[in-house]
């Protein structure tokens, strides 16, 4: 790759992704003491760092096992992927206020 932007091809990304975890944690540590960050949101946000761990682990299967890169293992990839899917539903429900429907107390009598 030739131009301005060049000498980025060169550089090595996995330090950048470990030091993006520094501003996310902040960013949980924020919202969970927020009193109208909605829970299920929340939640959603914090599953998050499940399938970032679950999509490390399974890159490190693919290469280990197949010799490929994760992207390439159809079933190692989905199987990760359909985590974000799933943390991506947390948030919407809990922003949608669909969280709050579930986790309100029923009223004592």
């Amino acid at each position: 790759m030739n131009g301005p932007l060049g000498w980025l091809a060169g550089i090595d990304p996995t330090p950048l992704f470990v030091l993006s975890l520094l501003p996310y944690l902040a960013f949980l540590w924020w919202a969970g003491r927020i009193e109208g960050f909605p829970k299920l949101a929340l939640r959603g946000f914090q599953f998050t760092l499940v399938f970032v761990a679950v999509t490390i682990a399974a890159a490190i299967v693919a290469q280990l096992r197949y010799g490929e890169l994760l992207a390439n293992v159809d079933p190692l990839h989905g199987g990760a992927e359909s985590l974000l899917t799933i943390s991506n539903l947390l948030v919407v429900l809990g922003f949608s206020g669909i969280g709050a429907v579930i986790t309100a107390q029923p009223p004592r009598s």
